[in-house]
């Protein structure tokens, strides 16, 4: 792939293979969908950055090694993803060219530019990803030398959540999470943090292609839609899953339109109440629903 290449390969090829096992002996992650998962449970504590590289492009190669370089000074975690190797992750962000950057900042997708940086813009990139995590909850940093710096300490019950997902217990975050909401039904970052990790626990082993699939070929499965919305805002493609969702709810009703009811408020939640294709959308819904 060049830089005005539009079009995404979609299978894996020899030199895909050579450039993943390059970049591994220069010390750069090159991520897969099961990565991909766990750097978004990472993200909701640390701000990630991935560098979406294609071996026939050298300058994503030499960006993605300063992306890193860059990223571990600001403390922020960094990877690599191959878009010839994981077509699948390159649509899931809608990438259609490299290079190009995008953080996960409290598990939610950002897109931060695409074509070449100089090592100047990317310390001012990074500098306004750690600034945004920051405002988001995502007080923790990947250190840049031996010694890490020191953090604000958690409340309990979000530590405890935060170490359930560190484990891999999605459940029993969920839980802590819960017992959160108990204690203060208006703690925001408790409602936000239970449902990124149910939105985590329902795509953690999909298959992006299968749900897709079977979105498109049975539109009226509300099961089969709430999938692909999920898929979408992991993906960050927020405003096409908030509209199949709206457009859900005006052609369902009863049980199933409460069900899609429920699903559009809490990924209104994992993106944020003051985001502008939240507020759109609450607009959307009320609409669709009086």
């Amino acid at each position: 792939m060049t830089d005005e290449t539009a079009h995404l390969r979609g299978a894996v090829d020899l030199a895909a293979l050579a450039a993943q096992s390059r970049r591994a002996e220069d010390g750069l992650e090159t991520i897969d969908e099961a990565a991909l998962q766990e750097l978004a449970q990472r993200s909701l504590q640390t701000p990630v950055v991935i560098a979406f590289v294609s071996a026939s492009s050298p300058q994503s190669e030499e960006l993605a090694r300063s992306v890193d370089e860059v990223a571990r000074e600001a403390g922020v975690v960094s990877a690599a993803c191959d878009v010839d190797a994981q077509p699948a992750i390159a649509e899931a962000f809608q990438i259609r060219a490299v290079p190009a950057a995008v953080a996960l900042i409290g598990g939610r997708p950002a897109p931060l530019f695409q074509g070449a940086a100089t090592r100047e813009q990317l310390v001012e990139v990074m500098g306004q990803v750690v600034q945004v995590a920051r405002q988001a909850g995502a007080t923790g940093a990947a250190p840049a030398s031996d010694e890490a710096p020191a953090e604000e300490p958690l409340p309990p019950l979000h530590q405890e959540a935060y170490d359930a997902i560190e484990r891999g217990d999605l459940e029993a975050a969920e839980a802590s999470y819960d017992k959160a909401l108990r204690e203060n039904p208006k703690d925001a970052d408790a409602r936000a943090g239970r449902a990124q990790v149910r939105l985590m626990a329902r795509s953690r082993l999909a298959d992006l292609g299968a749900v897709r699939a079977a979105a498109a070929d049975a539109p009226a499965d509300v099961d089969a839609q709430l999938a692909v919305a999920d898929l979408d805002v992991m993906g960050g493609q927020v405003d096409d899953a908030f509209a199949r969702l709206v457009d859900l709810v005006r052609v369902t009703a009863g049980d199933d339109r409460e069900r899609v009811r429920a699903r559009l408020l809490e990924l209104f939640d994992v993106v944020g109440a003051q985001d502008a294709r939240v507020l759109s959308a609450r607009q959307a819904l009320a609409s669709a629903l009086y």
